[in-house]
This record gives C-alpha cells, sequence and structure tokens, in this order.
C-alpha cells in the first residue's frame, strides 16, 4: 500500500464515527451532538468550536462523547454529510417535476425556492460550507457536494431544451451553482426586504444566464 493510500485510509478513520448508530437511543444522541454543534458552530465559529463545549451543550461527558465520535472533525463531517443528504432530497425533488412543461420563470422561482429553503434548514451554513472548503480534513464534502450538484443541473439543463454537449451543461450547472451558491448564503443572512432584493436580483441573474444558453425569449414564459 502507497503512502497516500495509506494517509487517505487513516484520514477516513479519524472522521468515522466511533460506533455506527443502530438503536434509536444511539440515533438520538448522535442527532443532539449534531444539532449542539451547529448551534455552537452559530454561537462561537469554527476556530473556538471544541469537544468540551459540545459535550457541555449536549449534557454528556467528553468520554462520553467521544464514544460516538473521535474529534472535532469527525462531528463536523458527519454534520456536513447530513446537509449534502437534504441537498440531494431537493434535487431529487425537482427531478420528479414537469420541467419540460413549465413557464421558465416559473421553474426559476421554484428552483431558487427549493434550494433556498434547504440553506436556512441548516444552522451556521455559512461557517458549515468555509469549513468544508478550507479544512482538509473536510474538503472531500465539498467535492461531493460540486460534483453532484452539476451532474444533476446538467440533466436538468437538457430537460430544460439545451442542445449543448454534456461538458457545456456542466459548465453551465457549475456557473449556476456558484452564483446560486454565493447569493444563498447572503440571503440567508439577511432579513425582511432586504433578502426579498437580493432574491430577485438572484432570479434576474438566472433569469438571463438561462436565457442566454437555452435561447428562451424573455417575454415567451
Amino acid at each position: 500500500m502507497t503512502r497516500d493510500a495509506v494517509d487517505k485510509k487513516q484520514k477516513k478513520q479519524n472522521l468515522a464515527p466511533r460506533n455506527a448508530p443502530v438503536q434509536g437511543r444511539s440515533r438520538e444522541r448522535s442527532r443532539q451532538i449534531l444539532d449542539a454543534t451547529s448551534e455552537l458552530l452559530e454561537e462561537v465559529g469554527f476556530d473556538d468550536l471544541n469537544t468540551i463545549l459540545i459535550a457541555k451543550a449536549v449534557g454528556i461527558s467528553v468520554g462520553s462523547l467521544y464514544h460516538y465520535f473521535p474529534n472535532k472533525h469527525a462531528i463536523l463531517f458527519a454534520m456536513g454529510s447530513r446537509w449534502l443528504e437534504e441537498v440531494e432530497d431537493v434535487l431529487n425533488s425537482m427531478a420528479l417535476w414537469p420541467i419540460e412543461e413549465m413557464p421558465l420563470d416559473e421553474l426559476v422561482d421554484r428552483m431558487l425556492a427549493a434550494n433556498l429553503k434547504v440553506y436556512k434548514q441548516q444552522k451556521a451554513i455559512l461557517t458549515l460550507v468555509q469549513a468544508m472548503f478550507a479544512v482538509p480534513e473536510l474538503r472531500e464534502l465539498d467535492e461531493r457536494h460540486d460534483e453532484m450538484y452539476i451532474a444533476r443541473m446538467a440533466e436538468i439543463f437538457k430537460r430544460m431544451g439545451s442542445k449543448a454537449h454534456i461538458r457545456e451543461r456542466e459548465r453551465m450547472g457549475r456557473m449556476y451553482l456558484e452564483i446560486t451558491h454565493a447569493a444563498s448564503l447572503v440571503i440567508v443572512h439577511q432579513k425582511g426586504q432586504r433578502a426579498q432584493r437580493t432574491l430577485e436580483d438572484l432570479k434576474l441573474m438566472v433569469l438571463t444566464f438561462l436565457r442566454s444558453h437555452l435561447n428562451v425569449a424573455a417575454d415567451s414564459d
């Protein structure tokens, strides 16, 4: 086994939960740990987050916490994985829509609303995605998220009428992801009319982008 293979194996072991939560009580405790970590991540940030704070918030000893997760990064990895599952659920639901029959304006409204909902449900989402991008132990999650989202959007663009090659549709998927991801992280931290105006700006950008690439006239939807 090469050194790189050994390092990757060790990394996975360091991020794996101590015990897979099979029983209902264990699953509930794991959920409590992830929920408490989400709250703390929002309150204290990534750098000041530690297992002592997490254990205290859950109401268990650090030793008991280590029974479920070996370190802070393992907890964040599980939290990020749970968020990716929620993102995938949204993409799965979008795939069931009658995309071919929907007016572009309505489709974009629904896509942005579904996308924004999963961002709002995750506490400290900005800190979490920043950690997924910047922390080596969590970068796999960032890569998985992007690959999944881009592939799904490439399929959606095809159903919307794009005749472009898969590589071009994937490039479009990357652009759509970057635009909506950045704006969604802003919108979830805004309130009232400010958030609404930013959402309207996002919709305008997405519509302009899609009309340009799908050759859809502005007054046809």
